[in-house]
């Protein structure tokens, strides 16, 4: 009974962090994947059912926030262009570039993630250093990498996949001289899952395009990418060991509370809301006028979802429905926006999907119960599991090779 409610568990959060994914993709950037991100880490803790982890869920899903943000930077539209060649070979190069593109953002989303469930007097993050530490490593790997060697994945498109496989090289020694065990689960699982999944999401697009469906496959891989990582992340926390964490003096919760529920939002808002992206206004009928209430409507969210976190959850005891309601308000103002920016009048299908997943989790989670289970693994599993994935990936793109009917688009080919 006990795997089962892991299993179940691990299902739950995944469905929530895809649903965050799938929204994300309404958005784009690194704003788009730091709220997607703290989504995630709300949702995992909402099956952990850990009090001392309710009493940290700002500076948790802060840290998740940033570390799924971080990967936001990638470009990876050229790298899909490749999974509609003519050729299995710059298909499966496509795919594997995708897996290594996901592998980031997961590595760095999940160990981030880690590293606060064990931040106690104890074993306490040097946070500051460590920061330091990824941003030197991402700008000396990049200059390495693209400037010195003209190892490009993405051409003509950003390079800063190299950043972040450069900030993962300190990330990982840290956890690796620490020994901390459970992160660096978390920050593998994470990377396997969601680099497979974006990898899966992106062969499942060029079969939806192949048979013409109406479907927005571009949002079913963004979906992809949010599941597979959150089933990995929510499969490695929940069967690892952490200590009790202490709660956070209130001054940090309102200044890392403040970070997640108004400065992220305000930058996707700055970033999301312009003009341009009300374009499907105007051909629908619509004027000026209805572009500027969408903005303010846009903004409003913003600013009461805040209002009601920062005034009535700062609190130094949380519990379980005080945790559901911060995870409501913030994935919900997050799929409000969504709606503004592309579904109020054109209604893709897709977004009736979100509520019936968001939906799912509530009715669910409140009644998960013992969702830890403690596993032990040995490393061999871990590269056992990556060699099955790559060899998964290699039919995904004999098979997305065979659909493919239409010459690939003009973004460059892989040669060996």
């Amino acid at each position: 009974m006990k795997k089962n409610n892991v299993l179940v568990a691990c299902l739950i959060m995944a469905m929530a962090f895809g649903t965050a994914w799938a929204v994300r993709g309404k958005f784009g950037h690194e704003q788009g994947a730091a709220w997607a991100g703290g989504i995630g880490a709300m949702a995992l803790l909402l099956v952990a059912k850990r009090k001392d982890w309710y009493n940290n869920i700002f500076k948790i899903s802060l840290a998740a926030a940033f570390g799924w943000g971080i990967g936001g930077m990638i470009s990876y539209g050229a790298v899909v262009g490749y999974a509609r060649a003519d050729d299995f070979v710059n298909v499966y190069y496509g795919l594997l570039m995708l897996f290594v593109i996901g592998g980031l953002y997961g590595f760095l989303g999940g160990g981030l993630f880690g590293l606060t469930l064990i931040d106690t007097k104890e074993t306490k993050v040097n946070w500051s250093t460590l920061i330091a530490e990824m941003v030197a490593f991402g700008l000396l790997t990049y200059g390495f990498l693209i400037n010195q060697l003209e190892l490009l994945m993405t051409p003509p498109r950003s390079e800063l996949w190299a950043a972040c496989f450069g900030a993962c090289i300190p990330l990982g020694w840290y956890i690796l001289r620490k020994n901390h065990r459970g992160v660096l689960r978390v920050a593998l699982w994470s990377a396997l899952g969601a680099g497979f999944g974006f990898a899966f999401g992106n062969a499942l697009h060029v079969l939806g395009r192949s048979f013409h469906s109406p479907f927005n496959f571009w949002n079913v891989m963004e979906y992809s990418i949010g599941f597979f990582g959150g089933l990995g992340m929510s499969y490695a926390t929940l069967t690892s060991t952490w200590p009790v964490l202490e709660r956070q003096p209130k001054k940090w919760n309102v200044i890392m509370a403040s970070l997640l529920v108004v400065f992220i939002p305000l930058v996707l808002w700055s970033q999301s809301f312009v003009a341009s992206k009300f374009k499907f206004i105007l051909d629908l009928g619509g004027n000026e006028q209805t572009i500027l209430a969408f903005q303010w409507i846009g903004i409003v969210t913003i600013v009461i979802s805040a209002f009601v976190i920062l005034r009535n959850y700062l609190k130094i005891e949380f519990n379980y429905v005080d945790s559901r309601n911060v995870f409501l308000i913030y994935i919900g103002s997050y799929i409000l926006l969504s709606f503004l920016l592309t579904g109020i009048y054109a209604h893709p299908i897709e977004q009736y999907l979100y509520l019936a997943n968001v939906a799912v989790v509530l009715i669910v989670a409140p009644g998960l119960k013992e969702t830890n289970l403690i596993k032990e693994e040995r490393p061999i599993t871990m590269f056992a599991v990556m060699a099955l994935l790559i060899i998964v990936i290699a039919l995904l793109a004999w098979l997305a090779f065979q659909f493919n009917s239409k010459p690939m688009p003009d973004v460059g080919r892989f040669q060996l």
